[in-house]
């Protein structure tokens, strides 16, 4: 009995040790199964999260209009040595300007060089002085095509594009040497945003280019804008043009400039940036949003006659390039504008600056409230949504 007992002893013990064993093995297999799932979850969420997410950037493109030197201007830049200083004149705007990526201006008058003589209306030719305070003010996208680039001739046209192939990190079209040079593909970048720019002129004072030397100043047809943008469109993000259009002293949009600007934005233009009319006209978004047009920017700087000859548009916008598994998205957005007055006086001496109108008072300019207040209307007349202010870093 008592050697039958001791055995049943051992064999219960024995079904305990091969208990214990199984119930660890199981526990390790389900931590073992759970740790290495969980890991799992956790590579795939990582892997979705990094594939969905999408990629953006953007810059910011500040614009102001015509450069107009009339005698006046540049008698008043002139130093005792006989160079010139423009600088102290766009002292207003230089803290502006510089807050952006890209700042355009368009150079109205040609910067013809001193040996063919500063000239005046009604055939201009200005100090290469006047760029060299652009520059400073850090403008680095000029528009050339006018209808003042032939008033030197073929010579001043020389003069200006040695000139500016002269500076570094600036962006200008409009004059070129060749057909070769005129037809050369040129893309830029912009914090990762590729873009093309154009400037043409409709308008030329029958001072027409030679016949084989078209390329001198670069007149729009549609036929030369359909070439020009085939070239880049499938190469860049955003295309630019500058255009030299519409009817002077006028605050109406042209029905030529509608349909340019139409005919443009069918090409996949989303910027149009205008001058010429030497007055501020509407901006307004058209093509469902897909292009962006700025009418007139009006006069920058001048002399002439009038409050509102003398009042220009500065604008902004930022360019947004999104790219997901859906493709590359390109938009103009956020435009903002602000108004800007020529002050001058009269007398030997005559201080040209370019004001904001928010820095204006009475002094300066009587009753500027209300011109702010009309010239602001035009602006808006197309697109009411406009923001008057300009972002500030």
């Amino acid at each position: 009995m008592k050697c039958r007992k001791v055995r049943k002893l051992k064999l219960f013990g024995k079904i305990i040790i091969v208990g214990i064993i199984f119930f660890i093995l199981c526990c390790s297999y389900l931590l073992f199964s759970n740790f290495s799932f969980s890991k799992n979850v956790v590579k795939n969420d990582v892997k979705v999260e990094k594939v969905t997410k999408p990629k953006k950037s953007s810059f910011r493109l500040f614009m102001v209009g015509d450069a107009l030197i009339h005698s006046a201007i540049y008698d008043d830049a002139k130093l005792s040595d006989g160079s010139y200083d423009f600088k102290p004149m766009l002292s207003h705007i230089k803290p502006i300007s510089s807050q952006y990526d890209l700042a355009y201006y368009n150079q109205e008058t040609i910067l013809g060089g001193k040996d063919l003589g500063y000239s005046n209306y009604p055939r201009f030719n200005s100090p290469d002085e006047v760029g060299d305070a652009f520059l400073d003010a850090h403008f680095n996208l000029v528009s050339l095509a006018t209808n003042h680039t032939m008033d030197m001739g073929e010579a001043g046209v020389m003069h200006s594009v040695h000139y500016w192939s002269s500076k570094d990190n600036v962006v200008w079209d409009g004059q070129r040497l060749s057909q070769e040079e005129r037809d050369k593909t040129r893309i830029y970048e912009c914090n990762g945003i590729k873009y093309a720019f154009f400037s043409y002129t409709t308008w030329t004072n029958g001072l027409e280019t030679p016949t084989g030397k078209e390329y001198l100043n670069n007149v729009f047809s549609k036929e030369k804008a359909k070439e020009d943008i085939d070239r880049v469109k499938d190469k860049v993000d955003l295309i630019i043009v500058a255009m030299h259009w519409g009817t002077e002293y006028s605050f109406d949009v042209s029905s030529e400039q509608e349909d340019i600007a139409n005919y443009l934005s069918s090409l996949g233009v989303q910027l149009i940036i205008g001058t010429h009319p030497h007055v501020v006209e509407p901006v307004q978004y058209i093509n469902d949003g897909k292009t962006f047009v700025i009418y007139s920017l009006g006069n920058f700087i001048s002399d002439q006659v009038g409050i509102e000859r003398l009042t220009g548009l500065m604008m902004e916008v930022t360019i947004n390039k999104v790219e997901n598994k859906s493709g590359i998205q390109v938009s103009v957005d956020n435009p903002k504008a602000e108004l800007i007055y020529t002050d001058s006086q009269y007398g030997r001496k005559r201080n040209f600056r370019v004001y904001p109108y928010p820095e204006l008072n009475d002094s300066i300019l009587p009753n500027y409230q209300n011109y702010y207040e009309e010239y602001k209307s035009v602006v808006r007349s197309l697109y009411p949504e406009l923001t008057f202010g300009l972002s500030r870093s």
